[in-house]
């Protein structure tokens, strides 16, 4: 007998039906016990006075043992109200498990691994939980199949790269041989590279309160102990990030402005709404129509932004993937004067 209830549907359309069963039965019960009186008897003939010529007989008299309550005020206030609180919970019982799938879809744009959703409550409920399980499931599984397939490969392509390598010692022209040594760095950068994406991609880390500014602090004085030239300024309160992810973004973009510009500039911008980190450069700077373009995995622009200074294209990348894991975006702005900056967005809440 419960399973025509158990559904959203059977579930709201009961509460509205007993609402309004509740409604109806007080109201035939307040106009039963406090409806109008009867009429009076008919005067006695003995009691009957004429009245003189041109004066008009006395209204009746009210009944005087009627309560006040005795109208339609109450038991219609009583069922405005009723309905009121049945469309409400009728409202609750159809978004939650709407707001549950919503939540979960956020956890798991964050996390793979996030736990799963809880398979219950109403029918239509517990089938897209079951469906949304479901889903992340064989999203974790492709996911770990591509990861385990181009990690076999390039594991795979060490060993013929390195035979190559030895190999070269035996040919004699030496600007050829320089540029074959080149070609075949570039592909084990490439293929280092690779493997460190898919590990960033596939890293479950915990949030956790974090000193953001004693972190940039620290990174600025550990690039200066090593001659580079990182500036730092401005101040921050702690913030809930994935500690890892947040170094790993700020560890690229440093590298990214020091690779092109020769130097970098931190600046914090702290408030209530969220904390703003730039790393400033005067380098070449990138064309608008192709600032987005660079957070594509292997991408590389041409001229002083190219294999030949550094890198393979997987910087940005990986940058832009840590600032998303922390519910933030990454945006690259021209730099007043020329260059670029690099603002990570990071919300409070």
């Amino acid at each position: 007998m419960r399973a025509p209830f158990n559904t959203l549907f059977g579930r709201l359309f009961g509460v509205l039906l007993v609402a309004i069963v509740l409604a109806h039965g007080l109201a035939y019960f307040w106009f039963h016990h406090y409806g109008q009186p009867p009429p009076p008897p008919p005067p006695r003939p003995e009691q009957f006075i004429e009245p003189p010529d041109g004066a008009r007989p006395p209204p009746p008299r009210e009944n005087s043992d009627r309560p006040w309550f005795g109208g339609p005020v109450v038991p219609l206030t009583f069922q405005f109200f009723s309905l009121i609180i049945a469309a409400w919970y009728g409202a609750k019982l159809l978004s939650r498990p709407i707001q549950r799938l919503s939540e979960a879809a956020e956890r798991l744009s964050l996390d793979l691994d996030s736990p799963p959703l809880d398979e219950s409550g109403p029918r239509e409920a517990r089938q897209a939980a079951l469906t949304f399980n479901l889903m992340q499931k064989r999203i974790r599984e492709q996911v770990s199949q591509r990861a385990r397939m181009l990690g076999a490969v390039s594991h795979d392509l060490r060993t013929p790269l390195s035979r190559l390598k030895l190999r070269l010692e035996q040919i004699e022209d030496t600007r050829l041989q320089g540029q074959m040594r080149q070609d075949l760095n570039d592909m084990i950068g490439m293929l280092d590279a690779t493997l460190s994406y898919l590990h960033e991609q596939r890293t479950s880390e915990t949030r956790q309160w974090l000193d953001v500014q004693a972190l940039v602090e620290s990174m600025s004085e550990n690039a200066q102990d090593q001659g580079s030239d990182v500036q730092f300024a401005g101040t921050c309160a702690p913030l809930q990030v994935q500690p890892m992810a947040l170094r790993s973004c700020l560890n690229n973009l440093i590298d990214n402005a020091l690779r092109y510009a020769g130097s970098a500039r931190l600046e914090l911008d702290d408030s209530r709404e969220a904390l703003v980190i730039r790393v400033i450069d005067h380098g070449p700077g990138i064309a608008t129509d192709k600032r987005e373009t660079v957070f594509e995995p292997f991408y590389r622009l041409e001229g002083s932004r190219n294999r030949n200074s550094g890198g393979v294209g997987l910087g940005m990348t990986i940058a832009k993937d840590a600032v998303e894991r922390l519910g933030g975006r990454l945006t690259l702005e021209e730099t007043p004067g020329g260059g670029l900056t690099a603002v990570m967005w990071l919300p409070r809440a």
